[in-house]
């Protein structure tokens, strides 16, 4: 859960220092997957029980917040120059 959750970040980190809205536009597409995969092992966390249902609900609706933000940012790029789809 970790490793995903930073991958988030690195992300969009590497996609911006890329320098091209292209290159970003990949970049979180990645980390929005990053953001999938972590929601996927939260739900594995709790079946297990390492999660009790409140820090799952807390958890998750933060981890859905970022992928909407994610993609959000996307559209904007895309607006802002529709040749560069990845």
């Amino acid at each position: 859960m970790c490793r995903a959750a930073v991958s988030i970040l690195s992300n969009i980190a590497e996609g911006f220092e890329r320098g091209s809205d292209k290159s970003f536009q990949n970049f979180l597409s990645i980390a929005n997957g990053s953001a999938g995969e972590l929601r996927a092992q939260l739900y594995v966390a709790l079946d297990l029980g390492y999660l009790s249902q409140e820090q799952f609900a807390d958890i998750q609706s933060d981890v859905v917040r970022v992928g909407k933000m994610i993609v959000g940012l996307v559209q904007y790029l895309r607006k802002q120059n529709p040749d560069t789809r990845p």
